[in-house]
């Protein structure tokens, strides 16, 4: 219900351990009382334009918008008073009332239009230049909202620039080398008030240079022609606590730059302050941690590790954090299924550097990595969440779109060999051309793919040149071991290939990924299989049980009955969810999925094939022997009927009654009974709140009997070969 539900919190610190921010006692309190008004922002903005060396006459107070909470105050019934408006939003309503309470004529913030120079400043690592901004009404009014001032700046009403003089703020290449950050000077101190030593730019300079002796050395002199300026920084009394506004920089070095003069004046004027805004650039100079909200979850994005021992400490460290504070790494579904938050748990590879980065010097690595990813189904299954399948946050690259590994293979082959001579000279870009538009989802969303590149080196901008891979089918597990697990299979794939290129040939599963692979034993048989494969490969033994975790938490077993000596076992199985098309909802249009179907693995052993049939609502399960006297199949029926799915007309399949079926006698000799939803009607309204009610509702809607007595023949369902293990129930 908030109108700006989005924001996020950002920890930023540099790598040479230098500190980027000094004194914590001037970062102000979240909670507490803070008192300062905008005469504090006004005497901070001055300070801190002579810290810059920027005249402080180029600091702009900025104002609410008069006519406009005018106009609105206008509007209003004329029986209530703009500070009580009973406006139906309590935003809208708090938003009036803060306005007209603080008074239409009393500054909002201050404005400092602010620019980096290439010539440095004899006391600073940049020179700051600035420019007097311009409306018709003689003001800076800020638009309408509850931003910050530095997102509702008026930049449409100032000076009108032709296209092609406009300034840009252009990142720098992620390429280009860098040297060592800024310094902190400890004696530095602050400037005088009001100081003229910047480079200011102002529309009323004359139009012909000073004399060369008025000129300093490595100033830069500009007349009505020079640059403009249209970013800013801006000082805000907010909920009594001055917020520094950063506007966007083209390097690390103009944030520290920044940032170590916001400090400096927050120590001169004694007033601490927040500091928001724009985020500096990318950069391995500095490191990062954003916590920032997704629906239902908190997200956590993490600073990149550099060897492993630091990639278990970060891991171990978030959990227990996220854990003081309340919050889990998974939840229950309202049926006691345990499933991960919903937030994932991608992982993200690069280099030190994009220039370092392990894909990009050898892009027979990610080659093989395609190959070998697309070869197992479990890589793309057995970690990955609940929403899978063609419309997936993950999707396979062959998940609907078999033509797709035709065109992969012609793709593949123009990818350098590193052991010739034509691997040696490979530029950056070809990685990002030759799979760019085959690492897609169906609707050719790069960033939606289960193997993501478009922050591997993408030309379109330095933003997407980064050197990273994200591999996104991994689903957040409920403890910080099993993430890791995860993430050392990841890194030892990646070891393998780094020394032994895969050039193993693509598969057609076709319908055995919505068939066979939907199956946890087959799943699990693959992972076993990828976990060999590695170990041989690396010369390091990996444990298969390290995994059983995840196979328990993925698949958790639903109940087990002996009839007879044949042992029947339920296990819970995946199921594609598919995103439905475009309907018109009150809030708009919207885009439905189909979670309504669900897949159960059946599994019986000790069972004497010429004379027992395993029977599900009276159909034939089409078992397969998967050896050790153990036989296999899936059943996929209808849980429940949601307003909107595929087949509305087809109802709910439950309770599924799974039989031993005695063809001799020619009647049941028991079985189990599994039910979608808790068999004595009992409606949950709420997931439960721990483990052990979870694991309660799962057992509630299993029963160990079955309920077709008497004699009767078992319906034949003729085998699908498209789909042979599985025993669909809406075909029926």
């Amino acid at each position: 219900g908030e109108q700006l539900p989005r924001w996020a919190f950002a920890l930023y610190w540099r790598g040479d351990r230098v500190p980027l921010w000094e004194n914590p006692g001037l970062i102000a309190a979240e909670e507490g009382e803070n008192h300062s008004t905008a005469e504090d922002a006004e005497k901070f903005m001055t300070a801190l334009c002579g810290n810059l060396g920027i005249d402080s006459e180029y600091a702009h107070p900025a104002y609410e918008d008069t006519a406009a909470y005018l106009l609105r105050e206008a509007q209003l019934p004329h029986n209530v008073d703009p500070e009580n408006s009973k406006l139906e939003e309590p935003e809208e309503r708090a938003r009036l009332a803060r306005v007209f309470d603080r008074g239409l004529g009393t500054p909002a913030a201050y404005v400092l239009p602010i620019q980096a120079q290439q010539a440095k400043d004899k006391r600073r690592a940049f020179r700051w230049t600035s420019e007097k901004w311009k409306t018709r009404r003689g003001r800076i009014f800020l638009n309408p909202g509850d931003s910050p001032s530095g997102f509702r700046l008026p930049l449409g009403s100032l000076s009108y620039i032709e296209p092609m003089r406009r300034p840009e703020i252009y990142p720098l290449d992620p390429f280009a080398a860098h040297a060592a950050l800024p310094a902190r000077d400890p004696q530095m101190q602050a400037r005088p008030l009001g100081g003229t030593t910047g480079v200011p730019v102002d529309d009323e300079m004359p139009l012909t240079p000073p004399s060369t002796a008025d000129i300093a050395p490595g100033e830069v002199f500009y007349g009505t022609g020079g640059p403009f300026v249209r970013t800013a920084l801006t000082v805000e009394p907010r909920d009594g606590v001055i917020c520094v506004f950063l506007p966007p920089v083209r390097s690390a070095d103009e944030y520290t730059d920044l940032v170590a003069a916001i400090e400096e004046t927050a120590a001169e004027t004694n007033l601490p302050v927040h500091v928001e805004g724009y985020p500096p650039p990318d950069d391995p100079r500095l490191n990062v941690i954003k916590v920032t909200p997704d629906p239902g979850v908190i997200e956590v994005n993490i600073h990149p590790a550099h060897n492993w021992e630091e990639q278990v400490e970060i891991t171990k460290t978030v959990y227990e954090a996220a854990r003081e504070c309340g919050l889990e790494a998974s939840k229950f579904m309202v049926d006691g299924r345990p499933t991960g938050s919903g937030g994932g748990a991608h992982i993200v590879v690069g280099g030190a550097t994009p220039a370092d980065s392990p894909f990009l010097r050898r892009p027979d690595l990610l080659a093989s990595i395609v190959r070998y990813w697309q070869n197992h189904p479990s890589l793309s299954y057995f970690f990955a969440g609940l929403f899978i399948g063609p419309t997936s946050q993950a999707p396979r690259i062959d998940e609907a779109r078999h033509e797709s590994l035709y065109e992969l293979e012609i793709a593949l082959k123009q990818v350098p060999n590193p052991l010739t001579s034509t691997g040696a000279d490979c530029p950056p870009w070809l990685v990002d051309r030759l799979f760019r538009h085959l690492l897609t989802d169906v609707t050719g969303n790069t960033h939606r793919s289960e193997i993501c590149i478009d922050k591997l080196y993408s030309p379109d901008g330095p933003t997407g040149r980064l050197g990273l891979v994200e591999f996104r089918s991994f689903e957040m597990p409920p403890h910080y071991q099993m993430n890791l697990a995860q993430q050392l299979l990841l890194r030892a794939l990646i070891a393998w290939f780094w020394e032994k290129p895969y050039e193993g040939q693509l598969q057609r599963f076709g319908t055995a990924l919505s068939d066979r692979y939907m199956l946890p034993h087959f799943l699990l048989d693959d992972l076993h299989t990828v976990i060999r494969d590695v170990s041989d490969g690396i010369g390091v033994a990996l444990d298969p049980d390290w995994f059983d975790a995840q196979y328990e938490f993925r698949f958790p077993k639903l109940g087990r009955h002996t009839v007879e000596g044949v042992s029947i076992d339920l296990r819970a199985a995946l199921e594609p969810w598919h995103v439905l098309g475009e309907e018109g909802t009150s809030g708009g249009t919207a885009r439905f999925v189909d979670s309504s179907v669900e897949r159960l693995q059946v599994t019986a052993t000790g069972i004497d094939p010429q004379r027992h049939t395993l029977l599900c609502n009276g159909y034939r399960i089409p078992l397969h022997s998967v050896g050790h006297d153990k036989l296999i199949a899936g059943v996929r029926f209808r849980a429940w009927l949601p307003p909107s799915s595929l087949h509305p007309t087809i109802y709910p399949h439950t309770p599924l009654h799974i039989d031993l079926y005695d063809r001799t006698q020619g009647r049941t000799l028991g079985g189990v009974t599994y039910h979608a939803v808790h068999p004595g009607g009992r409606n949950y309204e709420t997931q439960p709140v721990n483990s052990l009610e979870a694991d309660g509702r799962r057992r509630a809607r299993f029963a160990p009997f079955g309920s077709a007595p008497g004699v009767f023949a078992p319906r034949d369902v003729p085998v699908n070969p498209e789909y042979p293990m599985t025993l669909d129930m809406r075909r029926l």
